[in-house]
Parts: C-alpha cells; sequence; structure tokens
C-alpha cells in the first residue's frame, strides 16, 4: 500500500496508485452550496479536499473512476478554477502578500484576457472573474487555501493589521462578483470574525461543525477498518499484539476528535498514515510543527488550560470570535489541541478536552515547559512519578514534587503571572498529573457532593488527592471524606489511598503530606 504522506494533490494520489479514503460523495455534497468556509486543524487534509474539488470542478471525469461521485454526477461541467495556495510561504515580511496576489492575477489575467490596470486587488479580481465567465460561459469557482495563513504568520505583531487590510480588500470580490461565481470555499486552521477579513462580504455559511460535514476531512473507524485492516494486522503481528489490540492503541493514541454534537470519532489522518507507513506508534502530527502562533499565545502567560477543559461553553464562544490573547480558547480548539468531549442538547453547551494521547502529551509538556521555566522540564519528573505510583512509593512522590516545585525560578515576571493565581499549586500538578500517559487520570473529577482535585488510576492502586492552599493535610482528607470522592471506588478490588496536600503560599512548595 502507498502512502500519501505530504501528498496533497488529488490526481497524483489516483494516478500514482495511493490509497486514497473516498470521501467524494461528501464532496459532492459540499459543491452543491454556494459560498462557505471550512475550519479543521492542520495537516487534516484541507489542501487534498480543494484539489479534488478543483478537479471536479474542472470537469476531470477520469481521474473519479470507481470512485462514489461516479454514481452522483452526470454532467461534468467545466468551470474555470481560480486555486490561492496561502500556505505556500511566509507572510511576516511587508508586502509578501501584496507580491504573491500580483502574481497569480498576472498569470489569470493572461489566461482570460484581462489587462485592467486596476491596482485595488478586490476590483482587479472581480475584473477578472467577469472576463472568465465570459471567455468560459460558465461562472468561476474559487478556492483559497490556509487563507488565514498571512494573519496567523504575524499574530499580535503590527503586520497583521497590514495583512488584514490587504486580505479584506481582495476577499471583497465575493460581494461585488455574485453573478459570476458558481461555488467559493475558504479553509484556514482559525476562523477570524468581527474585525476581520469576512466583514467586506456577505459572511460565508461556516461549515465547521455542520454535522453532515464532519467526516470531511479526517478519518472515520468505519473507513479505518474498511482501508488499512489487512495493514493494522501486520503492524499488530509485528509489534507483537493482537489486532484488537492495535485497533485500541490507535484510538487512544490518535481518535477522539469530534467537530459536532454528533460526535463522529475522527481520527488524525497525517499520524494514521504515519503510523501504517513505518508500522509505529509515534507522535506523529504533534511533531510535524508547534504553530508560532500558539506558542506566542501561551507565552503570555494566561492559558490555564485547566479552567478551559472544565468549562462548558456555547458553540458562538469557540466558533464566532475576535483572535484574543487575552482569551485564546477558540484559537487552541480550532487549531486541534482541544476537540469536543460533550455535548448537552438540552442547554446547548459543549465540553472541550484533549482528543487523544498524542495531543494531550505533547500540548500540556509545551505548556508545562512555559509555565514552569523552560529549564525545569517535567518530563523526567513525569517518568518518576510513573514509577512511584506504579510502585506506591508515596513518600519518595512527595520528595520529588516538592523539588520540583523547589527548582521553580520566582523571578520577577514569574511572580506576576503564576503566584498571583490561588489555583497555581492545583495547576502545575495538572499539568504534571496530565503528562502521565500510562494510567488513568482525572482532574476535578465531579460526583453529586463536589469535585475532586486528583484522581489517579493504576492497574493496582487508586489514589485520590485533594489539595489545600494554607491549609491543613487533615482538612483536605476530610474534604474527600466528607463528599464521598471514594465511594465510586466502594466495589473496586484496588487498594484505594487517600491523599491530603497542603501548600504554603509563604514558602511556595508542600509543607503537608497525609496519606490514608
Amino acid at each position: 500500500m502507498k502512502y500519501p504522506i505530504g501528498k496533497q494533490t488529488f490526481s497524483t494520489l489516483i494516478e500514482g496508485g495511493y490509497v486514497y479514503v473516498d470521501k467524494t460523495d461528501l464532496v459532492y455534497n459540499l459543491a452543491q452550496k454556494d459560498i462557505c468556509f471550512f475550519c479543521r486543524p492542520r495537516r487534516f487534509g484541507k489542501s487534498l479536499l480543494l484539489s479534488t474539488l478543483e478537479s471536479y470542478f474542472k470537469g476531470e471525469k477520469e481521474l473519479f473512476k470507481g470512485l462514489k461521485i461516479e454514481e452522483l454526477e452526470k454532467d461534468w461541467v467545466k468551470y474555470p478554477v481560480f486555486h490561492v495556495d496561502f500556505s505556500l510561504g511566509g507572510f511576516e515580511r511587508d508586502g509578501k502578500v501584496d507580491l504573491y496576489l500580483n502574481h497569480i492575477m498576472d498569470e489569470w489575467e493572461k489566461e482570460y484576457d484581462c489587462a485592467s490596470g486596476i491596482h485595488d486587488n478586490g476590483l482587479r479580481f472581480a475584473e477578472i472573474l467577469k472576463a472568465a465567465h465570459k471567455k468560459t460561459g460558465q461562472k468561476a469557482v474559487v478556492l483559497i487555501d490556509e487563507y488565514d495563513k498571512p494573519l496567523l504568520d504575524v499574530l499580535m505583531e503590527p503586520m497583521e493589521d497590514v495583512n488584514r487590510k490587504i486580505l479584506k480588500a481582495f476577499y471583497s470580490v465575493f460581494k461585488y462578483s455574485d453573478e459570476h461565481l458558481r461555488f467559493v470555499l475558504l479553509t484556514g486552521v482559525t476562523k477570524f470574525s468581527q474585525v476581520s477579513v469576512f466583514s467586506g462580504f456577505n459572511q460565508p455559511e461556516d461549515i465547521s461543525m455542520d454535522k453532515n460535514f464532519d467526516a470531511l476531512c479526517g478519518i472515520t473507524k468505519d473507513e479505518l477498518v474498511s482501508y488499512f485492516d489487512g495493514e493494522i494486522a501486520m503492524m499488530a503481528d509485528e509489534l507483537g499484539q493482537t489486532k484488537e489490540e492495535m485497533y485500541l492503541r490507535l484510538k487512544k493514541q490518535y481518535d477522539g476528535y469530534h467537530f459536532s454534537e454528533k460526535m463522529l470519532d475522527i481520527f488524525n489522518p497525517f499520524s494514521v498514515l504515519s503510523a501504517m507507513s513505518k508500522k509505529k506508534l509515534d507522535d506523529y502530527w504533534f511533531a510535524t510543527a508547534t504553530p508560532t502562533y500558539l506558542v506566542r499565545l501561551i507565552d503570555r502567560g494566561k492559558t490555564n488550560i485547566k479552567e478551559i477543559v472544565s468549562g462548558k461553553y456555547d458553540k458562538s464562544y469557540f466558533m464566532d470570535y475576535k483572535a484574543d490573547t487575552e482569551d485564546p480558547l477558540a484559537m487552541i480548539y480550532q487549531s486541534g489541541y482541544l476537540t469536543i468531549k460533550g455535548y448537552n442538547e438540552k442547554s446547548g453547551r459543549y465540553q472541550l478536552d484533549f482528543p487523544n494521547n498524542e495531543v494531550r502529551k505533547g500540548f500540556v509538556a509545551l505548556l508545562a515547559n512555559d509555565y514552569c521555566g523552560r529549564r525545569n522540564d517535567p518530563k523526567n519528573l513525569v517518568l518518576d512519578i510513573n514509577d512511584m505510583l506504579d510502585e506506591c512509593r508515596l513518600d519518595d512522590m512527595r520528595d520529588a514534587l516538592s523539588g520540583f516545585f523547589a527548582s521553580i525560578p520566582y523571578d520577577a515576571n514569574y511572580q506576576e503571572r503564576a503566584w498571583s493565581y490561588e489555583s497555581h499549586y492545583h495547576y502545575t500538578l495538572y499539568l504534571i498529573f496530565r503528562l502521565l500517559s500510562c494510567y488513568t487520570t482525572f482532574t476535578e473529577k465531579e460526583n453529586s457532593r463536589g469535585r475532586a482535585d486528583m484522581i489517579v488510576e493504576t492497574n493496582d492502586y487508586i489514589y485520590i488527592f485533594e489539595f489545600k492552599l494554607d491549609g491543613t493535610a487533615a482538612e483536605a482528607l476530610k474534604q474527600i471524606e466528607d463528599k464521598g470522592y471514594a465511594e465510586p471506588y466502594a466495589a473496586d478490588k484496588r487498594k484505594l489511598f487517600r491523599i491530603g496536600v497542603s501548600f504554603s503560599s509563604e514558602k511556595k512548595n508542600i509543607v503537608e503530606w497525609e496519606v490514608v
């Protein structure tokens, strides 16, 4: 089986004999719409989707032989297609956006015999669309890949406003050229609204959370079985596991994305294809890149992921927003580091969390390194704690955590952004414990009487933690008892420990640690 890793052109996949997960029925349904916006994380197949649409609208019927769309489309009309790909290069340099737009419009003007002499990007593109309609007799199709990259490249920098104005003018063409447009699709990682590039024309239909297009990008469980069952069996045999065990490991590592209230499980396609190709599970998606805009947001010191994943949100909260360094939830969600993990139909609110082990481990490590100081990498500590929990060495774990807190540099800037929060101790431990990969870890686990700060389940033990700031360990243990945090485990055969922990804001460390 040939895996199309790094291949984003539909014709290359089909003609080159690469595996292609057939989503052309969804492509056909999408093509019946007008102006749409579609948001998905990086490396989720957005570029391949646009390439597939380009071949479809160009009437390249032979490429779709044997695919689902062959039974749906009968006419195969050839339309003029304008494909804008902003993923090609960085846009940090002043004038780069204009340079790219002028280059592609020069080519279009030659193709459609249109030399207007107009310098305004939007009006110039409008003349090109008009000329293409007149020359071909068909309305135009516009496909824009990574529409937001010129903004993300310079997020929170002076160039952001410059690039925004250029794009806003360019996209205004969709307002003036409706009579010349057959179909428009903009894709990206994030959705900028309010004072945005979209305000220059009628808002596109956002299909990012439309349950009819959940599976437009990514791989479903049915598709995984249909296309890769034999490969997964081979992989399992090579790794000395059963096929069922291999499916479970793939699910934990790469599955878990949900893009609507339908809660359809979606696997990360890049990671799945990489794992199939190398016959090895690894952090392929996270290792490819950490978006610079996300690092800049985290470096502002305002990202408390613990609070974000414990909240419940209306859809508009993380879909229609102004990019905000003080409240980056929407950008974290749309970038693929969080996903929908629950939906309350009655209230219409969503619960967010990490989609899978790959993302949780990588993103929490990034947050922990930033929050705790880059010289205090918690990964070694986490490996030690894994062993200590497995061997029930709780005194050793206390000493290890105390040593870690003592090693954190408390300079003035750090104090300003971290120690002003009473929840700082909870948050540091939250980051450390969410990095545990061997065990099931719950934070803020609810029951009818309250929320347990931390519960860790190993194969042999259950640990219930309660933390107190400037209180006592005895008070923490009493809360575990009064709130009944241990009651759900009454029939569990594993040995259970209640652990009360007290922190001192003066000493900035653990001062009491009692185990029952």
